[in-house]
């Protein structure tokens, strides 16, 4: 296996660590970086290049080049577009070297249409200038890769959806996924067109996004209502047919799902040529998902104001950068809006991440996912937050805070003891809870302690609240008829 990356600014440091043996991707799966080793200094059998020449080498080409959709608006999925330059510069370039014989396989998330109406033409049109009159064989093939411990299993041992553009392509991509992958416990599929694979991968996700956008509005009702929406969830789950439903949080995050249904919508148009607008549900998903953080700046807002303290210059730190437990992908979390928010409203933020080294939206703000997309260009007095780094040491973090936010549910969160998160931050304080990371008791711990407690989805806080009071008028009045 050859791992070929062009000599970019921001990806060549891959190749000599990844030619050493060493993993570029940094996960918590413990058979990652053994794996690596193994297969370079052991087997022999991966190295890298940036050398375009090593592509007359393949029987099979691999393309995993990303495919973006930029929006140009915040919370408004409609104005955007789908960026396919380097997916499309890849291409030919793959055109330029291959055998005519080798399978290029995309793995990319692409907009429905991508593989026949994108990648076809520009690899026919050099293949006819090299002088070769088949045409490529071309097949899709998502992938459905999951950070985390299981990191590595989310690729050879799940299900996969494939197609290619002949008969040819289809047979070649089939045989080639199962001698890879573990297609004898994780059924494949084939289906007749690549469109479909493309389109099955856009549907995938948007139903999860639209599922996750749904709660939404319950979350503000349960709120509102004296509803704990945390409870209410488990107790659907026991259905078997509803087992899957999950609380969203501070929003979806991770670099599919705000995306996907974009890609979706802007084929219908720019690839397929229709004007009308057939997408209600999609894009109102990715709008509500892109949107939910900033009603954790508002909870927190209103929670300072309850313990008669200005949100203005408060320390807050923010438990949990990354997108999803246990990981440490950052990209389009929900803490980043958090942050964003709290920090236009006048807050000073810390953050704390066991998983996280780096946070690079604010470290590297002005350039990072690019440096015209940046979130910060949707809020304002942002510039400071260059200098926000991940603190290491909780205990530091924690003192002194006027309000602490748990946004993540990182195993570490989990059994932190209300007495001591108190204790360190110097007395009562702000808490608020993102993703039902708090269980009654410690809720109630909390308001005992002088906290002010609040949460997306508990709106059952407030009963807690009122029976600590009530049992402390009862102490009081106790001891007054002593």
């Amino acid at each position: 296996v050859i791992g070929m990356q062009r000599p970019s600014t921001r990806s060549y440091w891959k190749i000599p660590l990844l030619n050493r043996g060493l993993s570029p991707v940094k996960s918590e799966d413990e058979e990652l970086e053994p794996m690596i080793a193994r297969c370079v200094n052991e087997k022999k059998t991966l190295t890298a290049t940036f050398s375009y020449e090593v592509l007359k080498l393949a029987d099979v080409v691999v393309s995993d080049v990303q495919c973006d959709y930029l929006k140009e608006s915040f919370g408004n999925v409609r104005d955007g577009q789908a960026d396919m330059v380097a997916l499309e510069n890849s291409l030919e370039i793959v055109a330029e070297h291959i055998p005519p014989e080798t399978l290029v396989l995309v793995e990319t998330t692409v907009a429905p249409g991508t593989t026949e109406q994108v990648a076809y033409p520009i690899m026919r049109k050099v293949f006819r200038k090299r002088g070769i009159q088949s045409d490529p064989l071309l097949a899709h093939s998502f992938e459905r890769v999951m950070p985390g411990k299981e990191y590595v299993a989310s690729i050879r041992d799940f299900w996969r959806v494939c197609s290619g553009i002949n008969e040819e392509a289809t047979r070649r991509v089939e045989k080639f996924l199962r001698e890879v992958i573990n297609t004898k416990d994780y059924q494949l599929t084939v289906l007749d067109r690549p469109i479909e694979s493309e389109t099955a991968k856009i549907v995938e996700n948007s139903f999860r996004a639209t599922i996750l956008a749904f709660l939404d509005e319950w979350s503000v009702f349960a709120e509102r209502n004296g509803v704990d929406l945390i409870k209410v969830i488990e107790a659907i789950k026991v259905r078997p047919t509803h087992s899957n439903i999950i609380f969203p949080g501070p929003g979806i995050g991770g670099y599919c799902l705000p995306k996907d249904g974009g890609l979706g919508m802007w084929a219908y148009r720019h690839i397929h040529g229709f004007e009308d607008d057939i997408f209600k549900i999609t894009p109102l998903a990715i709008d509500i998902n892109d949107t939910r953080a900033l009603h954790v700046a508002q909870l927190t807002r209103d929670a300072m104001r309850n313990m008669g303290r200005p949100l203005a210059a408060a320390e807050i730190l923010l438990l949990g950068a990354s997108y999803r437990e246990d990981v440490g992908d950052t990209r389009y979390s929900g803490s980043e809006l958090i942050v964003r928010r709290l920090t236009e409203m006048g807050a000073e933020l810390r953050a704390h991440d066991p998983y996280v080294q780096h946070w690079w939206e604010f470290e590297k703000q002005d350039e990072y996912p690019s440096p015209t997309h940046s979130l910060k260009r949707f809020f304002r007095n942002q510039d400071k937050l260059v200098d926000l780094r991940i603190e290491r040491d909780l205990k530091k973090a924690l003192a002194g805070t006027d309000a602490v936010i748990f946004a993540v549910r990182h195993q570490p969160y989990l059994d932190l003891d209300p007495d001591e998160v108190v204790e360190t931050a110097g007395g009562p304080l702000v808490v608020i809870d993102c993703f039902g990371i708090l269980d009654d008791e410690k809720i109630k711990r909390y308001f005992e302690l002088g906290c002010e407690v609040k949460g997306l989805g508990r709106g059952h806080v407030k009963r807690i609240k009122d029976q600590v009071r009530d049992e402390k008028e009862q102490m009081l009045l106790q001891m007054g008829r002593r």
